[in-house]
């Protein structure tokens, strides 16, 4: 594959497309759960100076909490210059984003906005095929977005579902001032992680920034420990309920994990991933394994900051797959405004929008080549470069599996695995029973 330049992004469909087109059609329900409970503001400029809620607004489900932090104000900023190049009115109702994605399925059978925001690939599909969410087809093909992006959104029905709007890698970061302060050098094999992480230790610096309080971000390593001692296509049938979770194979993937772990931050579930990042801005930790938002928890040392992919562990499996979630938008099935959802979300796809969500400090790559990436900080080009040159690409474990088995029986199963690494057997026999029963 040649590697793209800032703006350019070149993923092959079958890549960015696997989830949707991998799955058999599910069955059963998602995740049940007390309905959402949050603020709705009204946010209004055009013509309406005065705002008001009226029949005529777009409902815009924000899965940010309001005013919680840079990816809310980047959203914000996209609805913002939406309404003041169309006229048009749109209702805000932000959540917290852990209690959004917990209660997503009562939420759409509920009284859902127009607009939700939300994941390509196959947490995308589960919607569509449960008729949850609305056909996008007539918003597509749009401007500046290739048809990687568009395999992505399409749903096992062969129609369009979603409307991306960011990307990034999952991959391990670090402070550059700290790494050259020590003379570290970034790993590519595990004889070189091991070796830094004991020099990391014997400079009383924990190696890895670790947190698991909200139950996902340990799903990370365990993606990309098992695509690093499985393989990638191995993985994706493990997510699809192909593989049994007891096998030797997922085993094999847990007692690396449990070899790794002393070189962690301890007690991780008592700890936000904001927390952790601000333990490796502290040098307290030199290492974090975490998507490119890391960056909203330490944004004053966004300048300082690089990262490298997760090095190899076998050399017959390499280095080359990694976890590059795309995010975006849909629209509700029972949406009370279809067409003016439609409307926003051609405008959410454009460059303009993109533009208008990068003016400030920003992670994320746009999903529109067509965005303005002089702006782009070494990160983001970065960014660009090492999605481009994987050869596989995952969405992220619950975005790659069934949003109830990801949210009922994974993120148990790995917690309770970091309580006690030892009992590798009992955790690996529990999820496969549950999975039994899920996946039928």
């Amino acid at each position: 594959m040649n590697r793209p330049t800032a703006g350019s992004l070149q993923i092959p469909a079958s890549v960015l497309g696997m989830a949707a087109s991998r799955r058999n059609v599910l069955r059963g329900g998602l995740l049940g759960g007390a309905l959402l409970s949050s603020s709705t503001f009204l946010a209004a400029c055009g013509g309406d100076s005065g705002g008001g809620s009226g029949s005529d607004a777009v409902k815009f489900g924000l899965n940010e909490a309001s005013g919680a932090g840079p990816a809310y104000e980047r959203q914000m900023a996209m609805v913002k210059a939406y309404m003041a190049e169309s006229g048009a009115k749109v209702d805000v109702n932000a959540v917290d984003h852990n209690t959004f994605q917990e209660n997503i399925n009562t939420y759409l059978q509920g009284n859902p906005d127009d607009i939700f925001s939300w994941f390509a690939g196959f947490r995308m599909n589960q919607f569509a095929e449960q008729g949850l969410i609305t056909d996008l087809s007539d918003v597509w093909p749009i401007d500046g977005v290739n048809d990687s992006f568009k395999e992505a959104a399409t749903a096992s029905d062969g129609k369009q579902y979603f409307v991306p709007r960011e990307y990034y890698p999952w991959a391990v970061f670090y402070k550059k001032s700290t790494f050259e302060k020590k003379g570290y050098a970034p790993p590519t094999t595990l004889e070189e992680l091991m070796t830094l992480s004991k020099k990391m230790q014997a400079d009383d610096i924990t190696p890895f920034a670790f947190a698991d309080k909200d139950g996902w971000p340990a799903m990370g390593t365990f993606d990309i420990l098992n695509m690093r001692i499985n393989g990638f296509d191995f993985h994706m049938s493990l997510m699809a309920g192909d593989e049994e979770w007891d096998s030797a194979e997922v085993k094999q993937v847990f007692d690396a994990w449990r070899e790794l772990l002393p070189f962690h931050q301890a007690d991780p579930l008592g700890r936000t991933w904001q927390e952790a990042a601000t333990s490796m801005g502290k040098d307290e930790c030199g290492m974090y394994l975490l998507g490119t938002f890391v960056v909203d928890g330490i944004p004053d040392l966004e300048d300082d900051l690089d990262f490298f992919t997760f090095p190899e562990l076998d050399s017959s499996i390499g280095a080359t797959a990694l976890d590059a979630p795309i995010d975006g938008w849909c629209l509700s099935a029972s949406a009370k405004n279809p067409e003016g959802g439609k409307e926003m979300l051609k405008w959410l796809g454009t460059a303009a929008a993109a533009d208008a969500a990068n003016k400030d400090t920003t992670p994320l790559i746009a999903a529109n080549s067509d965005a303005d990436t002089s702006v782009y900080s070494a990160l983001q080009k970065k960014s660009v470069e090492v999605v481009g040159a994987a050869e596989n690409i995952a969405q992220f474990l619950d975005r790659d599996t069934r949003a109830d088995f990801a949210s009922t029986v994974i993120i148990p199963s790995l917690q309770k695995f970091l309580e006690d690494p030892t009992d590798v057997d009992g955790v690996t026999k529990s999820i496969q029973e549950q999975k039994e029963s899920i996946f039928v």
